[in-house]
């Protein structure tokens, strides 16, 4: 669905079509319609406001991100008591990571309300999850936090967000494998340092001792990646001894 050229004052059937398909998304009646065009309004259409200024969702999905994590952030904080600032940093990245957010903008079907002069078939996944976002940050504009963290209650925490079940997800082998070896009472160690072979781009290599023993290697572009590489093939190789500890 796009918008007539003078989308910001048009009264067209296009307008009204609009505000059709984004109250039934939302479940409310939008109050400032203009800021809800604006939040699927992409960069290429070249837009710009009354003070010369260049309109696109951008901003409003910066502050949409910021919302997300907000109330996200707040649920997690009331729903699990016990949780440490660790646990809950990682349960609100696997809820706010770039994947889950493109799997809700594709749900809500929310790339047929976007506005560009590229068509649809070229963007890429993340354009989904941008729009999704830009779409929270024109609700807390348009209506404010209580009906923002009503609609992410709605469209996020209640349909998705299954504490037990994000717990089962890894985020990190690395710390994994360095909680086993802790509660193990294991030593380890990561032995990192360049290798750059034939590559044209340095690489790191590493390797992981687990009780003086090399239990895996692996390289990639940065230390950081490189550990987390090395740690995922001691993961599979340690698992059947972690399932029983």
């Amino acid at each position: 669905m796009g918008f007539p050229s003078n989308i910001f004052n048009s009264r067209s059937k296009e307008d009204g079509d609009f505000l059709e398909g984004i109250t039934k998304i939302l479940g409310f009646k939008p109050k400032n319609l203009k800021v809800y065009k604006k939040a699927f309004l992409h960069r290429s259409a070249n837009k710009r406001d009354e003070h010369g200024t260049p309109m696109n969702y951008e901003r409003l999905e910066f502050l949409g991100d910021a919302m997300l994590g907000t109330i996200i952030s707040k649920h997690l904080y009331n729903e699990v008591p016990a949780g440490d600032e660790g646990y809950l940093t990682k349960m609100r990245s696997k809820i706010v990571s770039r994947k889950h957010l493109n799997e809700l903008g594709k749900d809500l079907n929310l790339i047929k309300f976007v506005h560009s002069r590229i068509p649809k078939s070229h963007f890429g996944d993340n354009i989904h999850g941008n729009v999704f976002e830009a779409l929270i940050g024109a609700i807390y504009l348009d209506r404010g936090y209580g009906y923002c963290e009503k609609f992410i209650n709605e469209r996020v925490i209640g349909p998705y967000v299954d504490i037990e079940q994000l717990e089962g997800q890894v985020i990190s082998y690395k710390s994994l494998v360095i909680e086993w070896c802790q509660k193990q009472k294991k030593t380890f160690h990561y032995d990192v340092y360049d290798d750059t072979g034939n590559d044209a781009l340095k690489h790191f290599a590493v390797k992981l001792y687990i009780e003086n023993k090399v239990l895996a290697k692996a390289r990639a572009t940065s230390k950081k990646k490189a550990e987390e590489k090395a740690s995922k093939r001691a993961f599979f190789a340690l698992q059947d001894r972690m399932d029983k500890s």
